[in-house]
């Protein structure tokens, strides 16, 4: 049994007993596992990227760094840089999350992304994952136009939808079932180049919390 099984089944005796006695307040919405808006900095992440086997990785220029440049709420966030030239290549960040006291049955996972212009064509996308192991690859994370929902169990949950669906600050989120989760998850945040251009993003407000 998982820690966090046992810290459910001791938590559901627990609430049993504090709702046998009259004006007590039970319920209560425990608090996020997860909320970074990279104040300061990113000292608990990690940098990957990947790109199609005709181009040497070496050869994707990318760059992911705190930035005081722009912010969706504080004064800073994280910019990660892309070029276009080989219409192909991902750029992403992960950090490790401590699952024991996330004591639901669905994962809300949340990011804000910044994106310079409004765009119909699809310039960059967004990809985010979260499961038990980091990703290693592109194909790790999921396939164009995914938002997983919390209807079927799965290993793994993310999305990968367009940025530039507006200018400026936008809010990606998904709901993930997970099949069965360890004591610590993975959960990465990345850029994925899709059009033949040089382009640079902002990510901010990262947010992973049950719901029940």
């Amino acid at each position: 049994m998982h820690r966090r099984d046992a810290l459910r089944a001791a938590g559901g005796l627990a609430t049993a007993g504090l709702g046998s006695l009259a004006g007590c307040v039970v319920g209560r919405r425990p608090p996020p596992a997860l909320s970074d808006s990279f104040e300061d900095g990113m000292d608990a992440w990690t940098t990957g990227a990947a790109i199609g086997p005709e181009v040497p990785l070496e050869e994707f220029e990318r760059s992911i760094s705190p930035s005081a440049a722009r912010a969706n709420t504080g004064a800073r966030s994280v910019e990660v840089f892309t070029e276009g030239d080989y219409d192909d290549g991902i750029a992403w960040l992960t950090r490790t999350i401590d699952t024991t006291d996330l004591d639901a049955d669905v994962v809300r996972v949340s990011v804000h992304a910044w994106s310079e212009s409004e765009s119909f064509n699809v310039l960059r996308n967004l990809a985010v994952r979260i499961g038990p192991e980091p990703p290693t690859t592109e194909e790790d994370f999921p396939p164009p136009e995914t938002v997983t929902t919390p209807e079927t169990p799965t290993a793994v949950g993310g999305l990968r939808q367009p940025l530039h669906r507006v200018e400026g600050w936008d809010e990606y989120r998904f709901e993930w079932r997970p099949s069965d989760v360890p004591d610590e998850l993975h959960l990465s945040v990345g850029v994925a180049v899709v059009w033949e251009a040089d382009a640079t993003h902002y990510l901010d407000d990262v947010r992973v919390e049950g719901v029940r």
